[in-house]
């Protein structure tokens, strides 16, 4: 993000978290959605933002963003979700062996070693170079007998983690939906899927010849499309209202 906050500094304030479990942040005995949707709220509330604050969340970040919607949306003016799908409750998940992206960790015997290690979850081309190598050098730290990775590597196994088309149907707030046009996490059916149960006022934008890390491999493009995005919500009034969601016995 540090790649893309500056772009909105002229208009916006701009706060960007390391989540729990992620980047600097501490690691937790055990994660829940609920925990994660204050973790953002509280940085929001920290920041003065009031209720004009938008959230904007990438791939597992978009799960939270959902989450923070749902807990907290009369604090906030919208959300974005990039990249992050919502599955059908049908989904064939066989055809997702990477469906879990955090692998164990390793302990390198120096920085450059892991370095060296650094990849892309799920792989992808990526042409600007630069942006990799300096996410991987902000995500390494030094440990008894070397280096290894900031993230816990646990995490998912300390998490109750669900992303329901229920949870979209709740959000009381304004949502759009961008995505790589070349995801492979967010096929058309996903996105099929996503649109169909968000109602018709929801925008949604792939980004050509983007894939699932759109804000490595196009930026710009990236950029460009939230600012049309932030600045017709500046202009034009909300006229979505969460659906109701029934259950039947």
């Amino acid at each position: 993000w540090r790649f893309i906050a500056p772009f909105f500094l002229s208009d916006y304030r701009v706060a960007a978290l390391d989540l729990s479990g992620m980047g600097d942040s501490g690691h937790r005995d055990r994660y829940a959605p609920e925990l994660f949707a204050e973790e953002v709220i509280s940085v929001a509330r920290d920041a003065g933002f009031g209720a004009e604050a938008i959230v904007v969340g990438h791939s597992f970040g978009g799960f939270v963003t959902i989450q923070t919607a749902i807990r907290h949306g009369d604090e906030l003016t919208g959300v974005v979700l990039v990249d992050s799908p919502v599955r059908p409750p049908d989904y064939d998940w066989e055809r997702d062996p990477k469906r879990s992206p955090i692998r164990r960790k390793r302990v390198y015997d120096d920085f450059e070693s892991a370095l060296g290690r650094f990849r892309l979850m799920p792989p992808q081309d990526c042409h600007n170079d630069f942006i990799l190598d300096y996410i991987g050098r902000h995500s390494i730290t030094e440990v008894d007998g070397g280096f290894t990775w900031k993230f816990d590597d646990r995490m998912f196994e300390k998490l109750e983690f669900r992303n329901t088309g229920e949870d979209l149907q709740r959000l009381p707030c304004r949502v759009a939906v961008m995505y790589g046009e070349d995801s492979y996490l967010f096929d058309q059916e996903i996105a099929d899927y996503m649109f169909s149960v968000l109602d018709e006022s929801v925008p949604f934008m792939a980004l050509p010849e983007a894939q699932h890390h759109v804000f490595l491999d196009q930026p710009l493009a990236f950029v460009a499309a939230l600012r049309m995005l932030l600045a017709e919500w500046r202009h034009s009034r909300p006229n979505r209202q969460p659906r109701s969601v029934g259950a039947a016995s």
